[in-house]
């Protein structure tokens, strides 16, 4: 929001009887997000927002995320035809119990360094895309989204980390990547929270347990922030990355769900 999001969407604001607002949603290209202040739920604002959304959208295909997966919200979804679309799951643990000097063993000539700005933009770039190439979202990157988060406050090179083949600046092969983010106090809980951002893998490096090595080199770098706890969102799909994380200590806290309404026929 603060950056105006991308060219052609729309903001959507409700406000009750009284004048105070009562909920909100944003419309991208076919994907929606939809909140109701909780002091104003159970009285049709959410209805109200999404036939507005509809009504913007068209007969295009339409997909809204509900978050918190709430009674009221799947009950308003499948009354107007969607379908679960996609699940994503935010999972924490405490970072009490995180070795904070944590030894990986990593594969020969295979080395984890903070990330450079202005060097290693465009390797990870590339593995990113590759890691993420059937996620919705995250494969798309450009380098103008890498610019507007290194311009962010909570922007900490020292808290992403690269795992190289070689020298970075000889030539040296990107591997994988562990971009950790820290939240202040009053963002998602009251005090400050650590995120596992971004973690991948190349998938030319798969089979070389980077993932669980980034994993807790991350988690000790957070812990070395004296920060208690941490999280992480995942696609509750992608089966492999929610056991590694389940393996780590992680343990599903809330679930957002992306409804999907296909156009008529």
């Amino acid at each position: 929001m603060r950056h105006g999001g991308p060219p052609g969407g729309h903001d959507l604001l409700l406000r009750a009887p009284g004048g105070e607002l009562a909920g909100y949603a944003r419309l991208d290209d076919g994907q929606a997000e939809l909140v109701v202040a909780p002091g104003a739920r159970r009285q049709g604002f959410g209805a109200q927002l999404l036939s507005a959304v509809e009504q913007l959208a068209g007969a295009r295909p339409l997909s809204v995320w509900a978050h918190g997966d709430l009674p009221a919200a799947r009950a308003l979804a499948t009354s107007r035809g969607y379908a679960r679309e996609r699940v994503l799951l935010q999972m924490r643990r405490d970072l009490a119990g995180v070795d904070p000097e944590p030894r990986p063993v990593l594969p020969e000539g295979v080395h984890v360094l903070p990330f450079v700005v202005g060097r290693d933009e465009a390797a990870w770039l590339r593995v990113n895309a590759a890691a993420f190439a059937a996620h919705p979202e995250q494969g798309s990157w450009t380098a103008d989204d890498v610019a507007l988060r290194e311009a962010e406050a909570w922007f900490d090179p020292a808290g992403f980390l690269l795992a190289w083949r070689g020298d970075p600046d000889s030539g040296g092969e990107l591997l994988g990547f562990h971009w950790t983010k820290v939240h202040p106090a009053g963002d998602v809980d009251p005090v400050e929270v650590g995120e596992i951002y971004v973690l991948g893998v190349a998938p030319a490096a798969q089979g070389l347990r980077l993932g669980r090595a980034l994993t807790d080199l991350g988690l000790a770098h957070l812990r070395s922030r004296g920060l208690a706890d941490v999280l992480l969102y995942v696609e509750e799909d992608n089966v492999a990355a929610v056991a590694l994380y389940e393996r780590s200590g992680f343990r599903r806290h809330s679930v957002d769900v992306s409804w999907q309404r296909d156009p008529a026929p």
